[in-house]
């Protein structure tokens, strides 16, 4: 029997959460014109003309962790594997799919589904399908979780 990894579910902390991402959807969507999927963002800063609002957004996601620390003055517990081939592997094939599928998860999961398009639809489907054959895999067909 594969072990049993121990979560805590902080639903203030979720719920939280989950209002600011999607009221930074909305802003982006009423500021900008833009869906605010991390991938399309994080290209737009590279070369475009409107960098400006792409490059403060992706600050604000490198902000939070140190906003976490003065509202609770420590850092936000994470677990990490230690597998670093493996975690290398998964950042190459979420690249893969990102380019495949023409959008990441906050693009087509956030925005896509609040616009219902069936494209965006589509895209969530299939990742989640394939993650939850990976966590599947992982924890019953190899031992490895």
């Amino acid at each position: 029997m594969p072990p049993v990894i121990p979560t805590d579910f902080t639903p203030w902390a979720a719920l939280a959460g989950g209002v600011l991402i999607g009221l930074s959807a909305v802003m982006v969507m009423a500021l900008f014109g833009r869906i605010a999927g991390i991938v399309g963002i994080t290209a737009g800063s590279v070369a475009g003309p409107d960098r400006g609002w792409r490059i403060a957004f992706i600050g604000g996601l490198l902000a939070a962790p140190l906003a976490w620390i003065v509202a609770t003055g420590s850092l936000p517990q994470q677990t990490v594997g230690d597998n670093l081939a493996g975690m290398a592997l998964a950042g190459l094939l979420v690249g893969i799919g990102t380019a495949l599928g023409s959008g990441c998860t906050s693009g087509h999961g956030v925005c896509g589904l609040a616009r219902l398009s069936p494209r965006s639809l589509a895209a969530v489907a299939t990742f989640m399908a394939f993650a939850a054959a990976t966590v599947f895999v992982l924890r019953h067909g190899t031992g490895a979780a």
